[in-house]
């Protein structure tokens, strides 16, 4: 088995009550512990501890957007993430969406892909200690220099769904990290992509209620994919037609009708769900089929999360 990850922290549980699932995860088989970054914890923070939790997983950021914080705080945040870390760190960078940058953050959203580009260059430069002074097309730096340089070197991953940014990480990044798909879509995005890690987010929800998962995936997927960036995702994966009478409801105000429209082959390949064995299976099938590094991210089923994670190790 390769490389398996966890995404933290869990939903519903104190930052503080992870301490000691990390410190059992490179036993359990897990390499790797990603965190997120939306409207719950920030993306450094908890894999800061983790950091000292564990001594032998990688961490990552999946992702840290590019708009919300400055390029060199981004730097000065990374470098401290390696420092912490011993070296274990990834920086997963991303445009994220209009709602968590312009809505939330009050950052006007434009250009993702040059942003996200620009950002991915000075990060590269500043991080190996280079002085930057640079006019980029999204911003410029003048005379930045990291204090505090990583003695090992950060790889930077970047978020990424369609052609032009997969390119884009396998050209100049070290990788890509993908979300919202099935496991039968990764050969379409490996072949996109060619060469470089591949991760990809899986949302799993152990339960054998089929009905209850479905319910939980339709309405995140109705919340995700009428996101522009997803949407067309989708259409580029061959789930225009499907999930058409769900965008135009949608679109039509009818949320909660929205999400009803949704066919059950549609959740069904994007959120993993069944007993804890066939989550497993299902996640191990990503892997096989071209994902380097599956981050399970876990969905609630009301059972106890920090025992689901130890069930759906790849050892157990």
């Amino acid at each position: 088995m390769g490389r398996w990850g966890i995404t933290l922290p869990l939903t519903g549980v104190p930052v503080l009550d992870h301490r000691a699932l990390v410190a059992e995860l490179a036993d359990l088989g897990y390499t790797d512990v990603w965190s997120a970054e939306t409207a719950g914890t920030d993306a450094f923070t908890p894999l800061a501890l983790a950091a000292q939790w564990s001594e032998r997983v990688r961490l990552g950021t999946a992702i840290a957007p590019v708009y919300t914080r400055g390029p060199a705080t981004l730097a000065m945040t990374a470098a401290t993430l390696a420092e912490v870390s011993g070296g274990r760190f990834v920086l997963g960078i991303g445009s994220s969406s209009p709602a968590i940058v312009q809505r939330w953050n009050g950052v006007p959203f434009s250009e993702p892909f040059k942003r996200t580009r620009d950002t991915l260059r000075f990060l590269k430069a500043a991080l190996a200690g280079e002085k930057v002074s640079e006019e980029y097309e999204t911003f410029s730096v003048r005379g930045f220099r990291l204090e505090r340089v990583p003695e090992h070197r950060v790889p930077i991953m970047l978020a990424a769904l369609r052609p032009g940014m997969l390119r884009l990480a396998a050209r100049e990044a070290d990788g890509a990290i993908t979300n919202w798909l099935g496991a039968d879509d990764v050969p379409k995005v490996r072949a996109e992509m060619g060469g470089g890690e591949l991760a990809a987010r899986i949302f799993v929800c152990p339960t054998e209620d089929a009905a209850a998962a479905r319910a939980l995936g339709r309405m995140l997927i109705s919340t995700y994919l009428t996101v522009p960036a997803y949407a067309a995702f989708h259409d580029w994966l061959g789930r225009g037609e499907a999930l058409r009478p769900m965008h135009e409801a949608w679109a039509a105000g009818d949320r909660r009708g929205a999400g009803a429209l949704i066919p059950d082959e549609v959740v069904d390949a994007l959120i993993v769900h069944g007993s804890v064995d066939e989550c497993r299976a299902r996640v191990a099938k990503y892997a096989s089929n071209g994902v380097d590094t599956p981050v399970i991210a876990l969905l609630p089923t009301g059972a106890d999360q920090l025992d689901l994670v130890r069930a759906l190790a790849p050892g157990a």
